[in-house]
């Protein structure tokens, strides 16, 4: 055991808060990582459609135009709580830096095919 002075006591008690704080953010790290995928959730019509905000007639429509993502077994339909979230997220609309910053990579990519083949 190590005998401190009362000299040495502020940075004794400093430096056992650093590693205190390091061991508690690897615990964390190490649960965060060994906690298992939650599993998919499977959801009828009604709370898909919910979950949607949308009715019901409108995601018989969607299902049979092909838009939603949708699995069917006997006479059920079952969607997959993942995949609407997709769906959504496929849904959305690029802001207009995203779409110059796109574009002027396509210009780029172009003007540079073209001069290889002079």
């Amino acid at each position: 055991m190590i005998t401190l002075t009362f000299e040495q006591l502020p940075e004794a008690v400093s430096r056992l808060t650093t590693e205190v704080s390091q061991l508690k953010h690897l615990l964390i790290e190490r649960t965060a990582l060994s906690q298992p995928e939650p599993e998919d959730q499977f959801l009828n019509i009604r709370e898909a459609a919910q979950f949607l905000s949308l009715t019901v007639p409108t995601m018989y429509c969607k299902v049979s135009k092909g838009e939603l993502p949708v699995m069917k077994r006997s006479k059920r339909l079952y969607f997959s709580r993942t995949e609407l979230l997709n769906y959504l997220k496929e849904g959305r609309k690029k802001t207009t830096a995203e779409i110059e910053t796109e574009s002027a990579a396509y210009i780029s990519k172009r003007k540079k095919g073209l001069n290889n083949g002079k």
